[in-house]
């Protein structure tokens, strides 16, 4: 009895954030492996080409150190294309659903991971939320493969057509950015389909799945959860920004807009590259050739991101959006952040502060650490460390110069970026209980 208690009391318990994070760590090292087989490549590649192309496609970044269409096969691409839908909706979503298929139980195990890697607080209704995501995943993907076969089918053929509009589907719904094209999507720069179908799957993949199931049930916006309704204002808030923004610095830049023929593709292109950039990676115009300030404009997007529980990185929309409430509750001297007719308490506040707090060591590091052997220029492997941590895949041509420190540096910023910040605090911090209570004291602040 005393060896069973013994056993039980030394029993080390980790938390469900950190436990997520090693199956992640775990799909990347099998989907590596799957990579490394001669049958995924013409040429054979490196174990590092094989961790950072697995490591960029989990955490459906897309950097790519590999050219997708031609250093990989079809089964090659299959591996990059399973481990973004994987990786993209969550472990735990396919695991419930996968069981569920079986007719197996969920015990209260399986229910608390499938929380945590939905972001969501409450067990309570999680199995419904599973099948809504499934229902939502599988008329999106239908969608957006018909519509897309339209354009790639008459330029490549049934077989090819029909596999290139798959793959670009699925990345672009679940925010990847991986394509089969060396320039992305630049062929298309023009194409009404391309530039309407490919932004509305990262765009409704970026809003979260909580709220697209909020919407698709209430249907009123009055009725509408908190988060929902600071989700679609601030995703509107910031697509309006970022397109009008990009606009009007690359406007007249021959490298970029100013060198496309007619009014007509400058705009399509605006719109398609402003969208982008807070979550998914494709484009249709050269980053490497865009102005600094537009590179900085496109850094502070990728690091706010997309919405919560949706195939998106960044701090998410909704925790910028609560900074912004707190700064300005802070000069009006309220001690709540009023919304919506809401509010939102010191807890909401502490854990968002928490969050941009290590999201900002986390990229100051990051750039640190990749500056101390790379004497390239700082702007671009700024921008590369920003876009691995939003997990958008945009990069101005510093992923082909990346040493070995370089791309350890980018590997870990990735998976940061997809676990969550927070996931990182969860190793380094512990939580116990203060035995010894002190005075309140004052510190001269700003």
């Amino acid at each position: 009895m005393r060896l069973k208690w013994f056993r039980k009391a030394g029993r080390i318990h980790i938390a469900p954030p950190a436990i997520l994070a090693v199956l992640y760590a775990a799909l990347i090292c099998v989907g590596a492996g799957l990579l490394k087989l001669p049958v995924a490549t013409p040429a054979p590649i490196t174990w590092s080409d094989a961790i950072f192309t697995a490591t960029s496609a989990v955490t459906v970044t897309g950097l790519a150190v590999l050219d997708t269409g031609s250093d990989l096969t079809i089964f090659g691409q299959a591996v990059i294309m399973v481990l973004i839908q994987l990786g993209g909706l969550g472990l735990m979503t396919f695991a419930v659903l996968v069981l569920m298929m079986l007719g197996l139980p969920l015990n209260m195990s399986h229910r608390v991971f499938l929380r945590e890697d939905l972001n969501q607080t409450s067990i309570h209704d999680l199995l419904l939320l599973v099948r809504r995501i499934l229902k939502f995943v599988l008329l999106c993907e239908l969608l957006g493969v018909v519509l897309l076969s339209s354009v790639f089918v008459p330029e490549f053929g049934w077989a090819h057509g029909l596999w290139q509009a798959l793959f670009h589907t699925v990345s672009a719904f679940n925010n990847a950015g991986f394509s089969l094209f060396p320039d992305s999507l630049s062929q298309w720069v023009d194409n009404p389909v391309i530039n309407l179908v490919v932004p509305a799957l990262f765009i409704f993949g970026g809003l979260g799945f909580v709220v697209i199931a909020d919407a698709w049930e209430v249907r009123r916006w009055q009725r509408l959860s908190l988060h929902s309704k600071l989700m679609i204002v601030g995703t509107m808030a910031l697509i309006l920004w970022s397109v009008t923004a990009f606009a009007a610095l690359e406007w007249t830049n021959p490298r970029t807009l100013g060198g496309l023929d007619g009014t007509g593709a400058r705009l399509w292109a605006s719109w398609f590259q402003g969208v982008t950039t807070r979550t998914a990676g494709f484009n249709t115009i050269d980053i490497g050739a865009i102005h600094d300030g537009t590179a900085m404009m496109f850094m502070s997007l990728m690091v706010i991101g997309a919405g919560s529980t949706s195939t998106a990185g960044g701090i998410k929309v909704t925790t910028f959006i609560v900074l912004l409430l707190a700064t300005v509750a802070f000069f009006k001297r309220r001690t709540q952040l009023h919304v919506f007719g809401r509010s939102l308490g010191p807890e909401e506040v502490m854990k968002v502060l928490a969050l941009a707090m290590v999201s900002i060591l986390t990229v100051f590091l990051s750039i640190f650490l990749i500056t101390l052997s790379h004497d390239g220029n700082f702007l671009d492997l700024a921008f590369e460390v920003t876009s691995a941590f939003g997990t958008v895949g945009l990069s101005r041509g510093a992923t082909a110069e990346l040493d070995g420190l370089g791309r350890a540096v980018i590997i870990t910023v990735m998976f940061i970026g997809r676990v969550g910040p927070l996931t990182l605090g969860f190793f380094l911090a512990t939580r116990a209980t203060p035995r010894v209570g002190y005075p309140s004291s004052r510190v001269y602040l700003g």
